[in-house]
């Protein structure tokens, strides 16, 4: 297939394109997030393991969230440099991108796996583990089984926007659902996610050997300096935000630990674990939302990166406008939920096992720390739009204000003020703050790609004669 077949993404209606793109991604986001959503669950319904068992599991969290850092780095930056190739009519590079992010997923999956492996007793220690000895055990027990899946999670997570920007969306959304179909029906959390990812990994390597525009030759499995760097760079802003998100809440959990140790009641070792158990679950629901605000928002990177190859700039802007105000609306949505119906989402995880001390602490947890879901949902749509315009540098910059300057400023300081609260109020002032730098972002945004109407029809005219020529 040549790259003139992608057309469409510069002729079809940006709304159209973003639905065709970003329901499916949405969809694989989710799934994705519920492997350990599923699993906190299953966990938080079993009576032996109650509390203990979701502070584990949230202590375990952010130790996936670092293997999906470096899986979506990789994929994320070769969805971006294939598709703004493909814009430019570079066919070999793109499939060159393809075969180098193959080799270094595979690499780094398994150097991961290994190097949890012999650490994982610090690595615990390090993310919170140690609130109490019941805890520490059971995050021990569940992050081993989760480790042997490392390598596979990471594949599939890397290859799912690669098979996007292969134009194959709805492949990219059914082989993470088949993975999850087989878990559903598995007894035992940690083995059934692990076997799902297997099967998610499987599913990604046949359609590797079976793409479209950009099947990659034995060649193009050579690594390249210049390709790899090229394609890193694009999806450093991906990495950054993720294992920021880590530092976050390593800082978080640590500060729980702490300050819930000096608290009147949450100082009890009956109730030790409840605090990180509460902001875990609160996560939990944040991350649901995050992954349909990311699926819109990634969704997007073909059609962005392949229309602003092709220099219509116009249609990005239009792109733009309509996926900001989608994202909006699920922070409204997603607000109204956590502030009027805290009770119910915490039912879910448990709450009908746990003290009174527990629901009330995790319904002021909900309403404190989810109070500016709207905030919070644009800023993550400009992050990944900015990235997928090639704007590296200023989403970057934009993520790690957000996650490493607030997020773990904020966690760290504000406890020293407000004790236990002071971490949730961490959350919506850091929110609050990089909307307003955000702001400056979208309208230089929306100035670069304001053009008057003699230029954007100059463009099209250009677009379509080397469209014809191909």
């Amino acid at each position: 297939m040549s790259e003139s077949e992608n057309r469409f993404l510069g002729e079809e209606p940006v709304g159209s394109l973003m639905r065709k793109y970003a329901i499916p991604c949405i969809i694989s986001l989710l799934v994705g997030a519920l492997y350990n959503i599923v699993d906190q669950i299953f966990i938080a319904n079993a009576t032996y393991l109650g509390s203990y068992g979701n502070a584990a599991n949230t202590v375990v969290f952010p130790l996936t969230v670092i293997a999906l850092a470096i899986a979506v780095m990789i994929g994320d930056g070769c969805c971006a440099f294939v598709s703004l190739s493909l814009g430019k009519q570079e066919l070999d590079r793109a499939k060159k991108s393809v075969g180098n992010s193959i080799v270094l997923m595979i690499a780094s999956g398994i150097l991961l796996m290994i190097i949890y492996l012999i650490f994982s007793n610090a690595i615990i220690t390090m993310f919170g583990g140690t609130v109490n000895e019941e805890t520490f055990r059971h995050s021990k027990e569940y992050f081993f089984y989760i480790t042997l899946g490392i390598p596979f999670y990471m594949f599939g997570q890397a290859m799912n926007p690669v098979i996007r920007a292969d134009g194959s969306p709805k492949f990219a959304m059914i082989s993470t659902l088949a993975g999850a179909v087989i878990k559903w029906g598995m007894m035992g959390a940690a083995v059934a996610t692990v076997i799902g990812q297997i099967v998610t990994a499987i599913l990604a390597i046949w359609y590797i050997v079976h793409m479209k525009s950009v099947k990659p030759a034995k060649v193009d499995f050579a690594l390249s300096t210049d390709i790899i760097r090229r394609t890193l760079i694009l999806g450093i802003t991906s990495f950054l935000s993720q294992i920021s998100l880590v530092a976050a809440m390593a800082a978080i959990n640590n500060m729980i630990r702490k300050y819930g140790a000096m608290d009147a009641i949450f100082g009890q070792e009956q109730y030790a674990q409840i605090p990180m158990a509460v902001v875990g679950i609160v996560m939990k629901f944040f991350q649901i939302v995050i992954s349909i605000v990311v699926g819109m928002a990634a969704g997007c990177i073909p059609v962005v990166g392949y229309n602003m190859g092709a220099g219509l700039k116009d249609r990005v802007r239009k792109l733009f406008t309509t996926l900001l105000v989608a994202e909006a609306s699920v922070g409204a949505i997603a607000l109204i939920i956590v502030e009027l119906i805290p009770q119910g989402l915490i039912g879910i995880f448990g709450a009908a096992n746990e003290s009174s001390y527990y629901t009330d602490f995790a319904i002021k947890a909900f309403r404190i720390y989810l109070c500016m879901m709207i905030f919070a949902c644009v800023n993550k749509a400009c992050f990944i739009f900015l990235q997928a315009m090639g704007k590296a540098l200023e989403s970057t910059a934009l993520s790690m204000i957000r996650e490493i300057v607030f997020g773990v400023g904020f966690a760290l300081l504000l406890p020293l003020r407000f004790g236990l609260d002071g971490v949730l109020y961490s959350m919506p002032l850091s929110d609050i703050l990089t909307f307003v730098i955000a702001l400056f972002l979208i309208m230089g945004t929306y100035k670069e790609l304001k053009e008057d109407r003699k230029e954007i029809l100059d463009t099209w005219r250009k677009y379509t004669l080397s469209q014809e020529k191909v």
